[in-house]
């Protein structure tokens, strides 16, 4: 499972570290594509290949179903480790996410996220929001859990 946040800078050819602990659950590569927020995600082999299962089991005639294709495929890559457990982010996916110097690694449990820091901070205020949460949050079924 992927959890906690991490500060890693950008090198000048455009590579971050990932976490060891992320490493040690990826194998040798991961999936990067543009995230929904920002942002960019990123998955597994495994869990991306379910997702673009799922995605291409959607009909293409739903002019949605294309635009979701294009988010997440056209902007994907698969990216191996280097030896320091870098990535190598391309320019494509760094613009996308407005990424410059530093980022933040996110984990969101079965996958993680990378977020410019302006970004993340963003998000951070929206979840600190205490009333908001509770409405926005009410209607997910947790129930399962307890």
């Amino acid at each position: 499972m992927f959890l906690g946040q991490y500060d890693h800078t950008i090198d000048e050819k455009g590579r971050i570290t990932i976490p060891s602990e992320y490493r040690e659950q990826l194998g040798d590569a991961v999936y990067v594509t543009q995230g929904f927020d920002g942002n960019l995600q990123a998955f597994s082999t495994q869990l991306f290949e379910k997702l673009a299962e799922q995605v291409r089991s959607i009909s293409f005639l739903a002019s949605n179903s294309r635009l979701l294709r294009r988010l997440i495929f056209s902007n994907a890559k698969l990216i191996k480790f280097d030896n320091a457990g870098r990535i190598l982010l391309p320019g494509f996916l760094r613009e996308a996410a407005t990424l410059d110097e530093t980022v933040l690694v996110v984990g969101m449990g079965e996958y993680f996220e990378i977020w410019e820091p302006e970004k993340w901070q963003a998000q951070q205020v929206t979840l600190k929001d205490i009333d908001a949460n509770e409405q926005r949050f009410s209607a997910l079924d947790l129930t399962t859990l307890l």
